[in-house]
């Protein structure tokens, strides 16, 4: 008989892990602290499903790169020291990453890793009735603005067999919306994807509890796994026990609050921020998903809104949505897209992507017999979990 399987971690992440294991036959107890799942990191991301663009933020010439960001008054990163020796091993260890040797290797990992997401997303689609959570095939553009970064870009294709180089003329004529745009050239890849990760949270949890083998545990914050030589016999949630069998964190940068001795969990969020504005007559958004290069703001339209996603803010556990970073990117695609969506109605949100400092998940088994990691995806989350969950499940088994 196999053993009941408890995750940790009511996110992407760990609603993934959970459809991924009741695929096989296991029963799970899906614990999420906060009374709603999917209520955080997950809730309003950039939207984008970009298998092919997984490189690692770590890489060579980024310190000095940013460097120069920190010095601007609208940087798409925003540095805050703090007294926190999580975050100064984590930035030591970010910095030791940014060499093009180890770029290049990660880089290949979360490449494979995104691919394979893709087909379990494929095959979860075409196995169950997910419902609509807003995913098309549109594809992906990367836009440049200076010809030099668009040099840049022609020569770093990860699949030159699907991606097309595109002039100015050309890129314009395969998206309208872009008429006006100071955009010098660009990268297509035609199947590319975008897709609502709530929602698409909200479908996994539907067919979650229609399968009669998952039992959700909602406003249950853990405080401690519990330990009996080399396996974890058990969760403390607030005054009481929970005994588990198999035991799987995807808490994402709260997991290392539940580390145990001899368990690294190099995790640090990395804030990001996202506008999503509605879509209605007379505005003209871009159909397929595009990425401002120079200034990292990525667009996705999801239905009738259109999701907003840039920013980069290492400032701790400081999960509060900051409204001078927002009143920034608002200006930014206002200057770019001003008449894609009514960025005054926009719904504003903050959330903590959990990274580790090589940008690569950490997902496999410890020390432990009985604990499993899933986490650290950054803000590569929505596109690696199908892969990272039916990766952990095959582990497992």
């Amino acid at each position: 008989m196999k053993q009941r399987v408890t995750v940790i971690g009511g996110g992407v992440v760990g609603l993934a892990t959970a459809y991924a294991l009741v695929r096989e036959g296991r029963s799970v107890d899906l614990i999420e602290a906060r009374d709603s799942l999917a209520s955080a990191t997950s809730f309003a991301n950039g939207g984008q499903l970009s298998y092919r663009y997984v490189a690692p933020l770590a890489d060579a010439g980024v310190p000095w790169q940013a460097l120069g960001w920190l010095l601007q008054g609208e940087s798409p990163l925003r540095l805050r020291l703090r007294l926190d020796p999580a975050q100064w091993r984590w930035l030591l260890a970010f910095t030791l990453a940014c060499r093009r040797s180890v770029n290049r290797r990660n880089a290949e990992q979360l490449l494979e890793l995104a691919l394979r997401s893709q087909a379990v997303l494929a095959q979860w689609r075409e196995d169950q009735n997910l419902g609509d959570f807003n995913w098309r095939r549109n594809g992906k553009l990367v836009a440049f603005r200076s010809e030099r970064a668009f040099a840049h870009g022609r020569a770093q294709l990860t699949d030159p067999a699907s991606q097309r180089v595109l002039a100015a003329a050309e890129l314009r004529a395969l998206e309208p919306a872009l008429e006006g745009a100071p955009f010098v050239g660009g990268v297509f890849t035609a199947d590319e994807e975008v897709g609502d990760c709530h929602l698409f949270c909200q479908r996994l949890e539907a067919l979650l509890r229609a399968s009669g083998q998952c039992r959700f545990l909602l406003g249950r914050p853990v405080t401690q796994l519990v330990r009996r030589q080399d396996q974890v016999v058990a969760l403390q949630l607030g005054n009481e026990q929970l005994a588990v069998e198999q035991l799987v964190l995807c808490a994402g940068h709260r997991g290392p609050s539940l580390a145990l001795p001899g368990v690294q969990i190099p995790v640090y969020p990395l804030k990001g921020y996202s506008l999503t504005a509605p879509i209605s007559t007379g505005h003209r958004a871009p159909e397929v998903s595009l990425t401002d290069y120079e200034r990292k703001i990525v667009y996705a339209r999801l239905g009738q809104q259109l999701r907003v996603a840039a920013m980069v803010d290492i400032v701790g556990f400081d999960e509060s949505v900051e409204k001078r970073r927002l009143q920034s990117m608002r200006r930014l695609a206002l200057e770019t897209l001003p008449m894609a969506a009514d960025y005054g109605q926009a719904v504003e949100w903050a959330g903590m992507r959990p990274a580790t400092p090589t940008g690569v998940p950490i997902i496999g088994g410890t020390v432990y017999r009985n604990l499993w990691l899933n986490l650290g995806h950054g803000a590569l989350g929505f596109t690696l979990a199908c892969g990272s969950a039916q990766r952990l499940v095959e582990m497992m088994g």
